[in-house]
């Protein structure tokens, strides 16, 4: 498997607040090698280009350092949770290539 691509499973969760943003945190192994291996590419508020597939369904986001879990969180959309009939607190599996 190349070295750009991870395979993950991880826990939606929505962010408290009116906006209704959910998340899936990265498993913090995983999250510290991306950031040992891509992190001097990091764009703006640290963020890291990335492809990720769920299900049948890939996108193009970035996905976002995390002070809390020291890892990244990658964001949700809700077309994407529509598609791949994705709820709060589902634990699912993807794919994360780093771009």
């Amino acid at each position: 498997m190349p070295t750009n691509i991870y395979k993950m499973r991880s826990k939606v969760w929505p962010y408290p607040g009116m906006a209704g943003w959910r998340f899936l945190t990265l498993p913090k192994k995983q999250g510290q090698e991306i950031k040992q291996k891509f992190g001097k590419n990091a764009r703006g508020w640290g963020s890291l280009p990335v492809s990720v597939t769920i299900g049948t369904t890939v996108w193009n986001t970035s996905i976002f350092p995390d002070k809390i879990s020291g890892s990244y969180v990658l964001p949700l959309k809700a077309k994407v949770r529509k598609m791949e009939s994705i709820s709060d607190h589902s634990t699912i599996s993807f794919v994360l290539t780093l771009r």
